[in-house]
């Protein structure tokens, strides 16, 4: 009988921010921010920091886990879409108002986005987009 070994997916690092947490992992990171915050570019900058920390020579994506309502300075893509290391942004929500949004904040953006319902399916592509199938 031969039993496989299941990949354990590991959180390399947890930040606690005041807008939320970020989770780092080896290709990608998460974000989960509370509710009712507004993203500001000094806000962005810690999560860049953050990217700067574990993803310096590295291609990595980044996942939206939209679970609470907050506001984007769209402003704050301008600086995101510097980082040539970024190789795949994803949005995931099931509220119809972060479809909506998705589809402005894409046009700020100018690279690879996606908006998913699904968790699993960003994560695919993320992980797709960086190169580690």
């Amino acid at each position: 009988m031969k039993v496989g070994q299941t990949k354990k997916t590991i959180i390399v690092r947890e930040y606690q921010l005041e807008t939320g947490i970020v989770q780092v992992f080896d290709d990608y990171m998460v974000a989960i921010f509370e509710e009712g915050v507004t993203m500001t570019l000094e806000r962005a900058f810690q999560i860049i920091g953050i990217s700067e920390i574990h993803f310096r020579d590295k291609a990595f994506g980044y996942i939206s886990l939209r679970q609470n309502s907050y506001a984007i300075d769209p402003t704050v893509y301008n600086y995101l879409r510097e980082l040539d290391n970024l190789k795949a942004f994803a949005i995931v929500s099931i509220k119809e108002i972060d479809m909506h949004n998705f589809k402005i904040e894409k046009l700020f953006y100018k690279k690879p986005m996606k908006f998913f319902i699904e968790y699993d399916n960003a994560l695919a592509w993320v992980k797709k987009r960086v190169g580690n199938k």
